[in-house]
C-alpha cells in the first residue's frame, strides 16, 4: 500500500517487554517482527482498557459508541502502517485471502452505509424536537396545541422509525466464521505476523459492530461471545471488555435518546386536557428546560458518532481501493492461451 504521512508508531511499551511475547505458534520471528507485531498489539491492548465502561450508564451512549468507532478507527489505521512496515508483497498473499478481504471490506461498507441511515433518522427526530420548544416557547394562544402535536410528532417518528440493520444479523455471522482465514504463506514469517495482526483487526471488528447493531435494532440482533486464546497479547482486555458490555442487559436503548423520551413524556402528560393555557408554574418551565438539555446531548451525541462512522467507512475504501491499485500493478499476468499480457480480474 502507499507510504502513510502518519506519524511512526511509539518506541516503548507500556505492558512489558515485546521481545518477551508469545508469537504466532510454529513461526520463527526476527527481532523486528517481535517489535512490530507487540507494537500492534499492545496498542490495541491499551485502547481495550479504555474503551471498557466504567459503569454500566456508560454502555450504549453516543459517547461510549463513539469512542468505540474512534478505536475501529485507529486499530485499521495501525494495521495499515504495520503492511507497509512489514514490506510483504501483495503478490505473496494468498489469493483466497485477498478475495475474503475484498468481500468482508464490501460488507464493512455496507454495514456503515445502515448506520449511517439510522443517525440520520436520529437527527431528523431532533427536527421534530426544536419544533416542539420553539412552541412552547410561543405566546400564541395555540401554544400547547402546538407543542402536544410537535411531542406527538417525536413519538411517532421513534416509534415509526425503520431500522436497516435488521438484515445484518447474517453479515455479522459471515464476519465472525472469517476469523479462521486461510495463511498468507505458511512458511512466511511475515504472513504469520500479519495473520495474527489481522485475527485482531475481525475481532474488534465484529464486536464493536454488533454492539452498533445491537443498539440500533434492538433484540434483532444478539450481541457475540467470542473466546481469544491467550496467546493474544490483548486477549484479557477484551474478555474484560466483552464481559461488561455483554453483562450491561441493555441492548435496544440508548441512554442520550432514554433521557429525551422521558422528558417527553412527562410535558406530554402535563399538557394533556390543559390545551387552553395554565401551565406556567417553575415546574412546567423546568421540563422545557430539562428537554432543551437532553435534546442537544442527543444531537451532539448523534454527530459524534456519525462523524466517527464516517471516517471508519473512508478508511476501509481507501484500505480497498490501495489494495486494489496494488493488485494491478503487481499482478500482471501471462495468458498461456493468446501470449498477451492481462489483469487478473477480482
Amino acid at each position: 500500500m502507499s507510504r502513510s504521512q502518519e506519524p511512526p508508531h511509539r518506541l516503548f511499551f507500556p505492558f512489558g517487554n515485546p521481545f518477551r511475547a508469545r508469537t504466532p505458534k510454529g513461526s520463527k520471528l526476527n527481532s523486528k517482527l517481535v517489535f512490530l507485531l507487540a507494537t500492534f498489539e499492545d496498542s490495541l491492548a491499551e485502547g481495550l482498557r479504555k474503551l471498557t465502561p466504567k459503569s454500566e450508564n456508560d454502555i450504549l451512549s453516543f459517547s461510549w459508541m463513539a469512542l468505540a468507532m474512534k478505536l475501529l478507527c485507529e486499530t485499521h489505521k495501525d494495521v495499515k502502517t504495520l503492511i507497509e512496515e512489514l514490506e510483504l508483497p501483495v503478490s505473496d498473499w494468498d489469493e483466497k485471502w485477498l478475495d475474503e478481504y475484498l468481500d468482508i471490506s464490501l460488507k464493512l461498507l455496507d454495514i456503515c452505509n445502515d448506520f449511517s441511515s439510522e443517525l440520520s433518522q436520529l437527527n431528523q427526530g431532533h427536527l421534530v424536537l426544536r419544533c416542539a420548544l420553539h412552541n412552547l416557547a410561543s405566546t400564541s394562544s395555540n401554544q400547547f396545541v402546538h407543542a402536544r402535536s410537535s411531542l406527538d410528532g417525536w413519538n411517532q417518528h421513534i416509534s415509526n422509525r425503520t431500522s436497516r440493520v435488521k438484515s445484518h444479523s447474517p453479515i455479522l455471522d459471515r464476519l465472525k466464521e472469517s476469523l479462521d482465514l486461510p495463511k498468507v504463506q505458511k512458511n512466511s514469517a511475515k504472513g504469520k505476523v500479519l495473520m495474527h495482526v489481522m485475527y485482531g483487526v475481525k475481532v474488534v471488528t465484529l464486536f464493536i459492530c454488533s454492539v452498533l447493531a445491537s443498539a440500533f435494532a434492538g433484540s434483532s440482533v444478539s450481541l457475540l461471545s467470542i473466546n481469544i486464546p491467550d496467546t493474544y497479547r490483548w486477549a484479557q482486555a477484551f474478555t474484560e471488555l466483552q464481559k461488561n458490555v455483554n453483562s450491561s442487559g441493555r441492548s435496544t436503548v440508548w441512554r442520550e435518546r432514554d433521557a429525551v423520551d422521558e422528558s417527553v413524556k412527562k410535558l406530554h402528560s402535563m399538557i394533556q386536557g390543559n390545551v387552553d393555557g395554565g401551565m406556567k408554574g417553575q415546574e412546567f418551565q423546568n421540563l422545557v428546560v430539562d428537554l432543551g438539555r437532553e435534546a442537544e446531548k442527543l444531537t451532539q451525541g448523534v454527530d459524534h458518532l456519525t462523524k466517527q462512522v464516517d471516517e471508519f467507512f473512508h478508511i476501509v475504501l481507501s484500505g480497498r481501493d490501495a489494495l486494489l491499485s496494488n493488485l494491478r500493478e503487481s499482478e500482471t499476468v501471462l495468458d498461456q492461451g493468446s501470449g498477451e499480457l492481462r489483469i487478473r480480474q477480482l
